[in-house]
């Protein structure tokens, strides 16, 4: 079985279809430090991680942007000192993709390897 970091995205078609709740909830055991929050009218996958300081949480939200430009799929990022808040959603569908899943494993991945 494949796991969810190993595969590569591209854009999310606007003609793609929107997950159902089932399938959320079963892609929601792959990466239990997700949450799925409703913002703006939008389901969105969030995560909080801590950090040391505030160079490191640039550190990390950096290694973000390179998941993000490599897979051409783009999340909203807080910075905080000590955190950064990661939320992962499919713009062009207005809600949640397979993608928001898999950057939300590849952005796991990325924290256990800093």
């Amino acid at each position: 079985m494949t796991e969810l970091w190993e595969y590569n995205c591209t854009a999310t078609p606007a003609s793609a279809a929107k997950l159902e709740d089932q399938q959320i909830t079963e892609l929601c055991k792959q990466v239990p430090n997700w949450s799925v929050h409703r913002r703006n009218g939008l389901l969105q996958l969030e995560a909080e991680f801590k950090l040391g300081n505030f160079v490191e949480a640039m550190a990390f939200a950096n290694s973000i942007t390179e998941i993000a430009e490599h897979n051409d799929h783009h999340p909203a990022l807080l910075i905080q000192y000590g955190s950064v808040k990661v939320s992962w959603w499919s713009h062009s569908i207005g809600g949640l993709h397979h993608n928001d899943f898999v950057l939300a494993a590849k952005t796991d991945k990325a924290y256990i390897h800093r």
